[in-house]
C-alpha cells in the first residue's frame, strides 16, 4: 500500500508503541522523530487521540500528526526534571464515577472533586451509585439524589440484583467512556457484569512509582459490544485541581454558577461577604450544604 495516509484513534499505549485503530485495521505505530525533539513538559500523544498515520506495510505505521484534542483528563506527575503533564485519556465523550452506597461509605467530597474536574473539561458526567441492594433504593436516593437536579444523571446499580446493568450497557454504545471510582466500590465487578473483560486487571495498569523510576504503564481503550470504548482509569484518586484557579472554582459547581452573577461583589469568595447569593442559596436550600462544604475544602484547603 506504499505510503498511504490514514486517520485513526490510539487505543493502546505501551513503551513508545501505539496501537491505532483505523476504519479498516489496527496498526502498530511509533511517533515520527520530530515529535520527540526538544524538552517535553507532558505527553505528546495519549490513548484516545486522533492521529494521522503513514502505513509502512506489515501492519506497521508511523504517527505523522496528532489532531487537536477536544478535551482530556490529565494529572501533573512530579519528576526530577520538573513537573510533567501525564494524559490519562484524550477525547473521552463521558465519564462514569462509581461510588458505593455503603461498604465503603460514599466519600461525596471526592465525588465532588471528580465532578469539578469533569466540568473543567466540559465532560458529561454520570454518577453510578453501586451496591444499592445493601441499602435499598430510598436510602440510596437520599445519599445521591441531590445530584440529579444539577444535571448529573444517577444510575443506581447492583451486580447482585442486576439493577442498572442494562442502562449502563446501553449508555456505553458508540462512545468513549471513562470509568473511575475509589477502591472497594465494586467497579471491576460492575464493569465485568456489563461486559466480561471490560475491567482491566489491577496488575495490568500498575502505576507504582519508585525513587525516580516509573514502571511500564499500559493504557488501553477496551472495545464495547455494539461499538465504543471504555477506559478504566484507576489513577483518578490522585488527581489534583492543578489547572483550576481558586477564584474560578465556583464556575465548576453548576448550582453556584447561576447564583454567582447575583453576588454583590464580583470577587466574592462566598464565605462572609454581604449580599452573597451563594450563601443565600445555602440558607434557602437551593445549594446543598455538603456541596457547599466541598467547595470550601477545595478552595481553602483540606482538599477532599
Amino acid at each position: 500500500m506504499g505510503n498511504e495516509t490514514l486517520r485513526g484513534r490510539i487505543i493502546k499505549s505501551q513503551s513508545g508503541f501505539y496501537a491505532v485503530q483505523t476504519a479498516e485495521e489496527v496498526y502498530v505505530c511509533q511517533l515520527r522523530g520530530r515529535h520527540k525533539r526538544g524538552p517535553r513538559l507532558g505527553d505528546v500523544v495519549a490513548v484516545g487521540d486522533w492521529v494521522q498515520i503513514t502505513a509502512l506495510g506489515g501492519g506497521n505505521a508511523v504517527i505523522e500528526t496528532i489532531e487537536p484534542r477536544q478535551r482530556m483528563i490529565s494529572r501533573m506527575d512530579p519528576r526530577p526534571q520538573g513537573e510533567y503533564q501525564q494524559i490519562l485519556i484524550a477525547n473521552p465523550d463521558q465519564a462514569f464515577f462509581v461510588f458505593a452506597c455503603t461498604h465503603p461509605e460514599p466519600h461525596l467530597g471526592m465525588l465532588d472533586r471528580y465532578l469539578v474536574i469533569a466540568e473543567r473539561q466540559n465532560l458529561p458526567a454520570v454518577i453510578v451509585a453501586n451496591k444499592v441492594d445493601l441499602v435499598g433504593l430510598a436510602a440510596a436516593r437520599s445519599i445521591f439524589g441531590h445530584y440529579e437536579p444539577l444535571g448529573y444523571p444517577v444510575i443506581y446499580s447492583s451486580v447482585k440484583t442486576g439493577e442498572g446493568i442494562q442502562v449502563l450497557r446501553d449508555s456505553l454504545v458508540g462512545k468513549v467512556s471513562l470509568f473511575s471510582g475509589p477502591s472497594g466500590v465494586g467497579k471491576s465487578s460492575l464493569m465485568n457484569a456489563i461486559q466480561p473483560g471490560l475491567s482491566l486487571s489491577a496488575s495490568h495498569v500498575s502505576e507504582t512509582t519508585g525513587k525516580g523510576r516509573h514502571t511500564t504503564v499500559v493504557r488501553e481503550l477496551i472495545p464495547v459490544v455494539g461499538g465504543g470504548y471504555v477506559a478504566d482509569t484507576p489513577g483518578l484518586k490522585a488527581l489534583a485541581l492543578w489547572d483550576i484557579e481558586p477564584e474560578e472554582l465556583d464556575a465548576y459547581f453548576p448550582e453556584m454558577r447561576q447564583a454567582v452573577e447575583q453576588c454583590a461583589f464580583s470577587d466574592c469568595t462566598h464565605v462572609h461577604e454581604p449580599g452573597c447569593a451563594v450563601l443565600l442559596g445555602v440558607e434557602n436550600g437551593e445549594i446543598h450544604p455538603e456541596r457547599y462544604a466541598s467547595y470550601l475544602r477545595m478552595r481553602f484547603g483540606d482538599d477532599a
